[in-house]
């Protein structure tokens, strides 16, 4: 296995494992997998991550993938980013899930984001110890935060802090008063 960057040439085995997530119901609110124009709008331009089976039958199969969501148009969370970690059926258990994180962690703090966050589901036990394992912490659950299939989830709302990235002095100097108060504590 190798990890390279996902592009749209990727994009019919992404999406047929973000449609395996959707059918287990405990991945994802989608319902369905959006089109490659959506979800490359929806998701920064950097640490796009595929993991491929080189030697599954020499076609280079896409075992997993990996992204950043923004969470706020808003300049002061810049540097936070949502993660999501997807493998296919047939890979998991294998250390792809694991894999991907490190790498998209690593990536990330290349590109300064400070702060990554997940929403998982409570019932994604797999998905929740991968995190863990990779650094992140448990800092609350959202009760009731939406529904699917009618029926009203909780998440987990789990944060992993960069130890190596921290808001770089030209951005903190252009944060208006009240964002540079929040941002550092002092609001």
């Amino acid at each position: 296995m190798h990890l390279t960057s996902l592009t749209a040439a990727h994009w019919p085995d992404v999406r047929r494992i973000y449609e395996q997530g959707v059918a287990t119901g405990q991945a994802t609110f989608q319902t369905e997998a959006p089109t490659w124009a959506e979800w490359d709008y929806s998701h920064l331009p950097h640490s796009r991550l595929v993991a491929i089976d080189a030697d599954y039958g020499g076609t280079g199969h896409v075992l997993g993938w990996a992204s950043l969501s923004p969470v706020s148009s808003r300049g002061v969370y810049g540097g936070v980013a949502e993660v999501s970690v997807y493998v296919t059926t047939e890979a998991r258990g294998r250390g792809v899930g694991r894999e991907l994180l490190a790498t998209l962690i690593t990536e990330s703090e290349a590109y300064g984001i400070w702060t990554l966050q997940a929403s998982i589901f409570p019932e994604n036990t797999t998905s929740i110890s991968i995190h863990l394992g990779a650094g992140f912490r448990e800092v609350g659950r959202r009760e009731r935060i939406g529904q699917l299939h009618g029926l009203w989830r909780d998440t987990l709302l789990l944060e992993r802090r960069s130890a190596v990235v921290g808001v770089p002095p030209a951005r903190a100097s252009s944060f208006s008063p009240s964002e540079s108060a929040t941002l550092h504590g002092n609001a």
